[in-house]
C-alpha cells in the first residue's frame, strides 16, 4: 500500500488548489453551496492527476530506471507491478470523472441547506467531468508524445493548470476572468521553466539529458526565459489589480497593495532556482521553504482582508 500511494503522488495534489481559484477571486468563499461544488471539482481533479502519475510512470519506466533519482520510483524499481498500475490508472480516471456526476444528486440538498446562497448550475457535475475528461486525454497525448517537443511541453503544462481554475468556474457556475487564465498561464509557464532549468543542470553534470527534449534547452535560454515570464506576470497581475472592471466588481481601489507580494514571491522563487539550483520540484520547494510559504500566506491574507473587510 506504501507503493501505491507513492504511484498516486498525493503530495502533487498541492497543485489542484487551483480549483478554488474562481471561488476565492469570485469573492465566493463564504458560499457554503459553491465551495461545495469546488471541493467536489478538486478531489475529482486529484483522482485524474494521480491517473496520468500511473501513466507517466509506465511510459517513461525505462528512462527512470536509468535516472539516478527516479530509478526509485514504484514501477522502475519493481515495487509496484505494471499490470496493477494500469488498472489503477483507468480505476482513478473512472472514479474522477463519476464524482462530480453523482456530486449532482447532493445540490438539492445542499441548496435546501442554503436556500439564500445560491447553488451550482443544473448539469455541473457533467461539465466538470468534460472539463477533467479534456485534461486526462490531453495528458495522456503529453506522456506519449508532446513532451518529447521543448516549448510545447512547458505549455501544455501551463495549460493543464488553466484547466484546473476553468473546473472550479464550472463547477461553482462563477464566470473564469480572462486575468485569472493570463496570470494562471503566466505563472505556471514560470516555474515549468524553472523546473526545466534543473534538468539542464543535470545534462551539463552528467553528459545525458533527463528528459528526450532536454538537448533543446540549455542554460542562458532558461535563464532568459524565467525573466520574461516572471516579468509578464508580474505586469499582468498589476494591470488586474488596477483593472476599473476588478475595482468595481470588489468596490475597492486598493488591490495593488498586493503586488509587493507578488514581487517578493518571483523574486524569491528565481533566488532558489538560479542560485539554490533548488528547482526540480516545485510542490516540494514551496512545501519546504519557510520564507515563499510566509509570503504566499501574507498575500492571501492581505488579498481577503481587502475584498471581504475593507
Amino acid at each position: 500500500m506504501k507503493d501505491i500511494i507513492k504511484l498516486i503522488r498525493p503530495q502533487q495534489w498541492l497543485k489542484n488548489v487551483f480549483v478554488f481559484m474562481p471561488l476565492f477571486f469570485g469573492g465566493e468563499l463564504l458560499n457554503p453551496a459553491k465551495s461545495v461544488g469546488a471541493l467536489v471539482a478538486f478531489l475529482a481533479f486529484c483522482l485524474a492527476a494521480s491517473s496520468i502519475y500511473c501513466l507517466n510512470d509506465l511510459v517513461d519506466v525505462k528512462a527512470d530506471r536509468r535516472h539516478p533519482v527516479k530509478c526509485h520510483r514504484p514501477i522502475a524499481s519493481g515495487a509496484v507491478k505494471e499490470w496493477v498500475a494500469r488498472v489503477l490508472q483507468y480505476l482513478l480516471l473512472v472514479v474522477s470523472l463519476a464524482l462530480p456526476l453523482c456530486s449532482d444528486w447532493l445540490l438539492p440538498f445542499v441548496e435546501q441547506a442554503c436556500p439564500h446562497n445560491g447553488c451550482c448550475l443544473p448539469g455541473s457535475g457533467k461539465a466538470v467531468a468534460s472539463v477533467i475528461g479534456g485534461y486526462w486525454l490531453m495528458n495522456v497525448a503529453y506522456c506519449r508524445w508532446l513532451k518529447r517537443y521543448a516549448i510545447i511541453d512547458v505549455c501544455i503544462v501551463a495549460t493543464g493548470f488553466v484547466l484546473r481554475i476553468l473546473v472550479g468556474g464550472v463547477a461553482t457556475s462563477i464566470m473564469v476572468s480572462k486575468w485569472l487564465v493570463l496570470m494562471t498561464f503566466l505563472l505556471t509557464l514560470f516555474m515549468s521553466f524553472a523546473k526545466r532549468r534543473d534538468d539542464v543542470i543535470r545534462m551539463e553534470k552528467t553528459g545525458e539529458a533527463p528528459r528526450q527534449n532536454t538537448s533543446r534547452y540549455n542554460r542562458e535560454f532558461i535563464n532568459q526565459a524565467i525573466t520574461i515570464t516572471a516579468a509578464v506576470t508580474l505586469v499582468c497581475y498589476i494591470m488586474y489589480t488596477v483593472s476599473p472592471e476588478v475595482a468595481a466588481h470588489f468596490h475597492t481601489d486598493y488591490l495593488y497593495l498586493t503586488t509587493v507580494f507578488v514581487l517578493v514571491g518571483l523574486l524569491r522563487y528565481i533566488q532558489l532556482t538560479v542560485v539554490d539550483n533548488r528547482s526540480g520540484d516545485p510542490t516540494k520547494l514551496i512545501l519546504r521553504d519557510r520564507f515563499t510559504q510566509c509570503i504566499a500566506l501574507a498575500w492571501g491574507m492581505s488579498f481577503l482582508l481587502i475584498i471581504y473587510l475593507l
